[in-house]
């Protein structure tokens, strides 16, 4: 593996630790945080609402089970093992990194009545696991496929939503699932490749 996949892991996953404590450390930034969070959380109709209680699940770690038994059976073995890897230690470092911050959860920290649509995860809320899960997952399974430029942008569509929908349903602050997109991002990144 060059030293390049290397770097780009390890800014991606500087830039997110530098997310979390830019919003930790400067007042302005947190506000700033908040605001976005009131914005995205404020809700936009039934519609909207099931769209992304239904659309966040795509970030478990059960829906990376189930894609990577999806592609064993169809065939692409190697690519479904390698992504669920990813996205596994991917879950295992943000756990890790959850404990160690303990960033409460806008539910918990909110004085202003965020709404909550669906069950209160375990855990804290820094850096959001689901972004960071499936973008590990995309990005391998992808690199892995060969995938071209157009279904490389569409999975990042996915991964953008699935993000949104974490802020939407009022677990996650935008920082948050910044952080575990980068760092969904930098696994990948650095994650053993095809050869050619």
């Amino acid at each position: 593996m060059g030293a390049g996949r290397w770097l780009w892991g390890a800014g991606l996953f500087a830039g997110a630790c530098a997310v979390g404590v830019a919003v930790s450390r400067q007042p302005e930034l947190a506000e700033a945080d908040r605001e976005l969070f009131n914005a995205v959380n404020a809700g936009h109709g039934p519609d909207a609402d099931r769209v992304f209680v239904t659309v966040t699940e795509l970030g478990s770690m059960y829906a990376a089970g189930a894609a990577a038994a999806s592609l064993v059976m169809t065939g692409r073995a190697r690519a479904g093992i390698k992504a669920f890897s990813a996205a596994s230690a991917t879950w295992l470092i943000l756990q890790g990194l959850k404990k160690l911050v303990a960033r409460p959860r806008p539910i918990d920290a909110a004085d202003h009545g965020a709404r909550q649509l669906i069950a209160r995860p375990n855990g804290m809320s820094w850096p959001s696991s689901h972004p960071a899960v499936l973008t590990t997952f995309t990005r391998v399974a992808s690199q892995e496929l060969g995938s071209g430029a157009g279904v490389k942008g569409a999975l990042t569509a996915l991964d953008a939503t699935v993000a949104t929908s974490r802020v939407y349903l009022g677990v996650h602050f935008p920082s948050d699932v910044v952080s575990g997109l980068l760092i969904g991002r930098a696994v990948a990144r650095v994650w053993p490749r095809r050869r050619s």
